[in-house]
């Protein structure tokens, strides 16, 4: 049986510190690793249940392996509980045919000719995850994917813009102006392909032909390094991975002819983005948030045709589309949209310009940078406005850039600013300062913005007082990746409507999901009742109230759910007098007990 102390000499010491920081474990000495495994050891809080969902299924592999356990299996429910409760066995025999190398992933063979379906293309594409996996992590080996689904998709779009430009007179199929976008020979599959030695380099340099005649392109792909030698091991290695790759994407059309559905690539790059955060565990939190929580947000906003709309901490996309897909799903053309975004990670903005490109939106602007300290998308002067802004930021980020604040120019914190050490309330106040005057805000944001104080309780008043708040939503716990921490949707309204004027409705939804293997999951009918009691704004017993803005005042501008919702079963009347008389009875019986039993005893002759 493998024992947790087995477990945690296996993991590195910045591994051990996160895990005492974490589940608040006193240790003598963090310097030694000796001293932190044994603090961890002793803790009944951090047990290997709680601690390893957390890591990616690479690193929870690579435990298995090291302590000679079955890595099998694609589940990280399997690994985890193999790994607290598991039983070590015998170190595998390698191969005699290849050695120790893994076995070739199976891939989806598609018929010559057939036209693909999105089920198919997600599997073919989850399984290009097969060749790549066990050898890096999940959180660099998804973008070697994205970049060569990228390359795929703009080089099949370019040959199929070619064969229809040959019947057009007047035309020449090689003119860069004739294409949305132009892929230089070098850059072109059928050449890619061909590359038999220095396949990372080919790509790296098709990547670079490619960025260097499409501008609106510029730096998507640059950060991506086929050639890297840390992740994809030397030469060999790399030319035997990518190759198989190349070979891999080669099986797909992705010709708009040969594809099922016009969204269908855009759908499908989601589809990876949200596997690719469950594999990674608590580093998907940084790129993703999930799809229902995404869904619930837009529909409380209700983005409409000729709207422009901003995520000011936009991650891999998913908000600004949600909104391109809303009006689709109400019968409006989901490119009648100005959609803005920034993005603080560089590979995180390449995968969202990425994003808006394979669903159609290239005219998405999305601006590298940080929202605080250095806000992009500007108008002259001052900060560009929205009618929609939405956004999930780092919950209670640290540093998030409080110095500059003090001295903005652009004076988004009049409301005050937030401590050093959480910077929640600064991306509010961005938010409300780039939302026009009929504009509304929607946003994701840790409990305890709801009720901490000083500062906070500042921000917070000034907010309410200006009748900013329309409704606070109280959500499930373990929603999100990185964090088991309960959240809720802010919802602020700069032009409230005269019956919603001076009140705040107050939903707690958090008993209403689905669970999961890893994460809990919001379902359709959360969201629709959510979205519906937000529409009706009326109390709901045990699950809404509107709160006038007095009754909150009277509280000291508190919005924590549950001084103003009573979720509880309801309190039996206990009749005090009943219960006293009852009492006094039950005492005079115990007296008579007494006095028979010390009788009973004196008969025997003991002293009472």
């Amino acid at each position: 049986m493998v024992q947790k102390r087995n477990v945690l000499e296996h993991l590195t010491r910045d591994e051990l510190i996160s895990i005492a920081d974490a589940f608040d474990v006193h240790v003598q000495d963090r310097r030694s690793k000796e001293k932190l495994v044994d603090a961890v050891v002793a803790s009944r809080s951090a047990t290997l249940a709680e601690v390893l969902p957390s890591y990616s299924r690479d690193r929870l592999k690579d435990l298995c392996r090291a302590l000679h356990l079955d890595d099998g299996g694609r589940e990280k429910a399997v690994l985890v509980a193999r790994l607290a409760g598991g039983k070590a066995s015998e170190p595998p025999a390698p191969s005699r045919a290849n050695g120790a190398r893994r076995a070739a992933p199976e891939q989806v063979e598609l018929a010559l000719g057939e036209k693909l379906t999105r089920d198919r293309l997600e599997r073919h594409l989850w399984s290009a995850a097969d060749i790549l996996r066990g050898s890096i992590d999940s959180s660099d080996y998804k973008n070697f994917i994205f970049g060569l689904l990228f390359l795929k998709r703009l080089s099949d779009r370019f040959h199929e813009e070619v064969e229809a430009l040959k019947g057009v007179p007047n035309t020449n199929p090689e003119d860069p102006d004739e294409h949305d976008f132009f892929v230089p020979k070098r850059a072109r599959w059928s050449e890619l392909q061909k590359v038999e030695s220095q396949v990372g380099e080919a790509l790296n340099k098709a990547a670079s032909a490619l960025e260097e005649v499409n501008p609106q392109l510029e730096g998507v792909l640059a950060g991506i390094d086929f050639n890297d030698e840390r992740k994809l091991g030397d030469a060999k290695n790399r030319d035997e991975v990518l190759g198989k790759l190349v070979q891999h994407f080669s099986k797909l059309s992705l010709k708009n002819a040969d594809l099922s559905e016009p969204d269908m690539l855009g759908r499908a790059y989601e589809y990876l983005i949200e596997k690719f955060a469950d594999d990674a565990g608590k580093k998907g939190g940084e790129f993703y948030t999930p799809r229902m929580v995404v869904r619930l947000i837009v529909e409380l906003l209700e983005p409409r045709a000729g709207m422009r709309i901003c995520d000011p901490t936009a991650g891999s996309g998913g908000m600004l589309i949600e909104c391109a897909h809303y009006l689709g799903r109400h019968g409006q053309n989901p490119k009648d949209l100005s959609l803005y975004g920034q993005e603080k990670n560089l590979g995180t903005w390449a995968i969202c310009k990425m994003n808006m490109l394979l669903h159609g939106l290239p005219d998405a602007r999305i601006e590298k940078g940080d929202t605080i300290r250095d806000p992009k998308l500007r108008d002259g002067e001052g900060l560009m406005v929205f009618d929609r802004v939405i956004a999930n930021p780092p919950f209670s980020l640290d540093e998030w850039g409080r110095k500059e604040a003090e001295t903005d120019r652009y004076r988004r914190f009049r409301f005050g600013v937030p401590p050093n050490t959480k910077g929640d309330l600064a991306f509010v106040q961005h938010m409300i300062a780039t939302t026009n005057k009929t504009g509304k805000v929607g946003v994701v944001m840790p409990h305890g913005v709801l009720f901490r104080g000083a500062a906070e309780g500042e921000i917070r008043k000034g907010m309410l007082q200006e009748d900013l708040v329309e409704a606070v939503v109280g959500l499930p716990t373990n929603l999100f990746y990185g964090t088991g921490i309960p959240a809720a949707v802010l919802v602020l309204n700069r032009s409230k409507a005269a019956g919603r004027k001076k009140k705040v409705l107050v939903v707690d939804a958090s008993k209403e999901f689905g669970p999961g293997t890893n994460q809990n999951r919001l379902r359709e009918e959360d969201v629709n009742r959510i979205v519906t009691t937000f529409r009706a704004f009326k109390n709901v017993d045990k699950y809404a109230q509107v709160i006038s803005l007095d009754e909150i005042e009277k509280n000291e501008y508190n919005l924590n759910i549950s001084r103003y919702l009573e979720t509880t079963g309801q309190v039996e009347k206990v009749d005090v007098a009943h219960a006293l008389q009852k009492l006094r009875e039950l005492e005079s019986r115990r007296e008579q007990a007494a006095a028979r039993m010390n009788a009973y005893l004196k008969e025997l002759g003991y002293d009472a």
